[in-house]
């Protein structure tokens, strides 16, 4: 309120000014046709730099900003990828029974069209993400995500993870996935029911990561094909992928 008083305040005085000066000119040159020419001229182009200023050069900004902030934000999804996500899809994947349903469908070329993306996307949100319980190493599991715990809280900091909904969410999956890991004592002697539980958290961690990967992959495809042929040759899904340029 005091703000908006001062506001106010501020607007009469210049006001105020402004007929002063008007006042001087007229007194000076006697000429009350010439100022009111030129009053209402500069009030008429002031709608015209409202246009201007305020909606057409705001919005190029505006749109300016929103793409380096998605650039940003895509260069922390690629190095969580690097850090952790394709490690963790190598290892889920592998525990999934089912994966060979999806297997072609996770291979991603450099002929993948927009559409293909889109329908492969589909596809995943319908599948039934399993992992076997049995097969489970929670302690070398464990290890893992705690020594990257640090990079999470990193991430998790990060302002513009907030303009990515669903890669937040993901991201927040496979934290909490780590904080069960890290409260659990003696881990090879859990209970059925716990290993199930575990395997539930597992999946929910590996499905959100499957997607985001897919949609990153979309990104780098578009944007940056040096960074995307790697990430095709390192392939978490594809047994037969190498780095190796063959």
């Amino acid at each position: 309120m005091h703000t908006f008083s001062k506001r106010v305040l501020l607007g009469v005085l210049f006001l105020l000014l402004s007929a002063v000066a008007y006042t001087i000119h007229y007194f000076i040159f006697r000429d009350a046709h010439h100022i009111f020419i030129y009053m209402i001229g500069d009030v008429a182009f002031v709608f015209i730099e409202v246009l201007l200023v305020t909606i057409i050069i705001h919005q190029l900004l505006e749109d300016r900003e929103k793409r380096n902030r998605l650039e940003k934000l895509n260069m922390v999804i690629g190095l969580f990828f690097s850090e952790v996500g394709t490690d963790l899809l190598a290892y889920f994947s592998d525990l999934d029974p089912n994966l060979r349903k999806l297997k072609d469908d996770l291979v991603v070329t450099q002929s993948w069209s927009d559409e293909e993306f889109k329908n492969v996307s589909k596809k995943l949100k319908e599948y039934d993400y399993k992992v076997v319980p049995d097969k489970l190493d929670l302690e070398k599991l464990r290890q893992f995500l705690i020594s990257k715990r640090d990079f999470f809280l990193t991430m998790m900091e990060n302002p513009n993870l907030m303009e990515h909904e669903s890669f937040t969410e993901m991201l927040r999956a496979v934290f909490h996935l780590m904080e069960e890991l890290r409260f659990r004592g003696e881990i090879s002697s859990l209970p059925e029911s716990d290993l199930r539980h575990m395997a539930g958290d597992i999946d929910r961690a590996y499905s959100m990561l499957v997607l985001e990967w897919l949609s990153y992959m979309q990104h780098l495809k578009d944007n940056f094909p040096y960074f995307f042929s790697l990430a095709m040759r390192t392939n978490p899904f594809d047994q037969d992928a190498s780095a190796v340029v063959i």
